[in-house]
Order: structure tokens, then sequence, then C-alpha cells
């Protein structure tokens, strides 16, 4: 199925936050041409994934205010700066096919870009006026902040452990994606149960979504990617697939002569074949099932409603994307 067909209940709403992104870009048009072009590249062709999930979570409880709408728009502004500075720390070229900022601007110019798009998000969010949503932002901020620099910690060392995998992705993933929800529901007013809830959905919708766009670096192509298959190994983080492997075979495996320098390029690519020929893929979605399934139980405790079933059908659609 098509994302957009799964967006129908809340396509108005979506309109909206694309058109304060649009906003953003034009007011500097005349002022800052290098900013409005930065700002026109980096802000165009997403998914929208948080805003969605904030207006679909809103919309289980109640209807859209325009404190959810700003919120909405923080959400996916937080998000794409994440994105730059993960572009720009890893000198990435590339993302999902299109030039990344820092390569067309500078990994100067794309951090600076990137402390840009965290202020807006930051003074969207202060215009909810809601004192418990802006200290959820906050928090989150500071939570995917500590998830990039365990994951740097751990870049290129043979120290790997299911758990430090997990506190990773809870960090750097599911955290934005349980605030996009736990926002929604405390802007529609929800209970502390409904909000909950929700709170708990998003987060396990965000561990099952990471282990997927995990897998997907082995298992997809680079014209899919965007970049080259296995591109987070190459850069040494060890994701689940590779985790998998390093537990089954912790004394010989390609991984560690990888890390420890040993004929990088022959042991990626033997690595590669052993993640999708040993039943790693498999194994890693199983962990991915695990999680989208709790999500799903979350869902079972609110009202059936249209907006209900768009996030039930969202959660399988992440499940089961191929890009």
């Amino acid at each position: 199925m098509d994302y957009k067909l799964i967006y129908t209940p809340v396509a108005r709403d979506l309109a909206d936050v694309e058109a304060n992104l649009s906003d953003l870009t034009e007011q500097w048009r005349s002022d800052f041409p290098e900013l409005h072009a930065m700002l026109h590249h980096v802000l165009r062709g997403g998914k929208i994934l948080r805003p969605a999930l904030t207006f679909l979570a809103g919309r289980c409880i109640d209807g859209v205010t325009s404190r959810m709408l700003n919120m909405a728009t923080a959400n996916e502004l937080l998000h794409i700066a994440t994105l730059v500075h993960d572009d720009a720390i890893d000198k990435a070229d590339f993302r999902r096919g299109r030039e990344t900022a820092n390569k067309l601007w500078g990994v100067e110019k794309a951090i600076l870009l990137g402390d840009f798009l965290f202020a807006r998000a930051s003074e969207f969010a202060a215009t909810t006026h809601e004192l418990r949503v802006v200290k959820l932002f906050s928090s989150t901020l500071r939570i995917i902040s500590v998830g990039e620099l365990k994951q740097a910690r751990a870049a290129f060392s043979l120290e790997q452990s299911l758990q430090g995998y997990m506190d990773r992705i809870a960090c750097k993933t599911a955290a934005l994606l349980k605030m996009s929800c736990e926002s929604g529901a405390i802007l529609a007013g929800g209970t502390e149960e409904q909000i909950q809830v929700l709170s708990d959905f998003g987060f396990n919708l965000g561990l099952a979504f990471q282990i997927v766009d995990d897998i997907l670096d082995f298992t997809g192509t680079e014209v899919e990617l965007g970049k080259p298959v296995g591109s987070d190994l190459r850069q040494g983080t060890i994701t689940l697939p590779p985790l998998l492997l390093m537990e089954r075979y912790p004394a010989a495996n390609p991984i560690s002569d990888f890390i420890r320098g040993v004929a990088r390029n022959n042991k990626i690519a033997e690595a590669i074949d052993m993640i999708k020929s040993g039943g790693f893929i498999e194994e890693s979605y199983r962990h991915a099932l695990k999680y989208s399934t709790q999500a799903q139980e979350m869902l079972n405790r609110l009202p059936e409603s249209p907006y209900r079933g768009a996030l039930r059908a969202l959660t399988d659609y992440l499940i089961e994307r191929r890009v």
C-alpha cells in the first residue's frame, strides 16, 4: 500500500505542515538566497511520518488545533535537523539518491543549517504554549543527542551487545516517534492513560521502524537505498543483522576482521553475503515484528476510528516496506 493512502484521514493536516515548511523556506528567498536554497533542498520530498503520527494520535482522541499543527511542524523539523547533522558527521554524499547538504555546501554550513532547523523546531514547539510538550521536546532532543554520542563511541568497536544496540535505537529513532504520538495526545486533551498508550505505541513503533531500516541496509539495492549496500557497517556502525552474526560466530567472523582492519573491502562483501544467507535477516525481522506487535497491542486500548485504523495500517506498512 502507498503510505500516502494511509495518510488520507489527515491529508489536509499534513498539507498545512507542508505549507509551514514552504513558508519557512520562502521567507529567506530575498534576504538570504543561500539559506533559501539550502532549506528548499532539505525541506521537500520526505514522507512526513512524524507529523502524520502527531495528527493521527491527536485525532484518535479529539480534533486538531493550531497548536497541534505547530507541534507536528516542530517534530518534522527536528527529524530533518538530525538527518542533516547525521549526513555531515558521516560525510555522506547522498541520502535516498539525492545529494546531501554537506556535499552541496560543505560540512560546516550543513552543521549550521542543522542548528538553524533545531532552533526553528524549538520555536514551533514553544508556540503550543503547553509546558508539558515543550519539556517533552527538550528531553527528546537531549535523548537523541545521547544516542548519537553512544553510536559514535561504539563505532568500530568489538564490544557490542544486543542491549547496547537497543539502547542506541531507543535514543536515536524511537524517542522521536514516541514524542510525535505523545505530543499529539497531550495537545488533544487526552487522559493520562490515553497519553501513555499512544506514547508506548510510538516508542515500540520506533524500535520496529529502525530495525527494519537496518535490515534494508543489507537487503536493498544501491539504487533503492541511494547509498552503498551495508553503508552503516562500512562506517563502523554495528546494527542488528551484523550483531547477530557476531553473536553466532564470536571466535571468527568477517565483521571482527573488518573492524580490526583486515582486508576491509573483502570482509565487507563476505559479511553482507553471510548476513543474507545465514538467516540473520529473518531473525532481525522477528525482532522487528515483536515490537510492531507490541505497538499494535497498544492500539487495541483505543476506541475504533479511522485514525486508529490508519495507525494500524501505518505500522504494517513500516514493517513490510522495501525502501
